[in-house]
């Protein structure tokens, strides 16, 4: 389908593979574009396929889920990178989460409600749990100063605060009556100024600094 959306599926178990795989193509929007059993392969593959969502598991051998997010980011690959992982341990999700990642989610997950991680984070969307939001804004430096962001105009400070409630670019133009392109422009005057890598840095940055609406 012109219109579905392609993911790439990146864990070393075949059988965690042949799962997600069996669910997600009876979505009428998802299409599974192909796998990969380890970090560097996952790279290669989403060079290679260009999905538009890699589910990404966390502990692999050779290049894990951690390195191989970060590898992607170096490439400019603009795949969105879900991390579908067993551990709970902050210490596990909170690297991933800095390295570019839009979400997590675990992989007991409700299959519905993976679907619906896939389509949140193709849209735009960034996907924290309260704990884990709450344990990156606690060690050091975020993203940025309270100085950084004096630089930002008013439209720039709304972006970002409705950045921080979800909302995807789309869903900002509407709220704020312009063109999904201006929305982009300011997005990326916001990374910009405050020397931030992605909209999850700059979701949290807007939290710590109360830019919430």
């Amino acid at each position: 389908m012109a219109d579905s959306i392609k993911v790439l599926l990146v864990d070393d178990h075949q059988v965690v593979r042949r799962g997600l795989r069996t669910f997600l193509e009876v979505q009428d929007d998802i299409e599974v574009v192909g796998e990969a059993a380890d970090g560097a392969e996952g790279v290669a593959r989403a060079e290679e396929l260009k999905p538009d969502v890699v589910l990404m598991d966390v502990k692999m051998p050779g290049m894990d889920g951690i390195e191989a997010l970060r590898k992607l980011r170096s490439l400019a690959n603009p795949a969105k990178v879900l991390i579908v992982t067993s551990f709970t341990e902050q210490r596990t999700v909170v690297p991933a989460l800095r390295a570019g990642a839009a979400g997590y989610v675990y992989k007991d997950v409700d299959p519905e409600a993976l679907a619906g991680a896939i389509r949140s984070v193709h849209a735009g969307h960034v996907l924290l749990q309260p704990e884990v939001a709450g344990a990156l804004l606690s060690q050091d430096d975020a993203g940025g100063g309270q100085g950084r962001g004096t630089s930002l105009t008013e439209r720039e400070r709304e972006v970002l605060g409705l950045i921080a409630d979800g909302r995807s670019n789309r869903e900002i133009a509407r709220a704020l009556v312009l063109s999904e392109k201006t929305v982009k422009t300011h997005v990326s005057n916001i990374l910009m100024k405050l020397d931030l890598a992605d909209r999850t840095q700059a979701a949290l940055w807007a939290v710590r600094h109360g830019l919430t609406t």
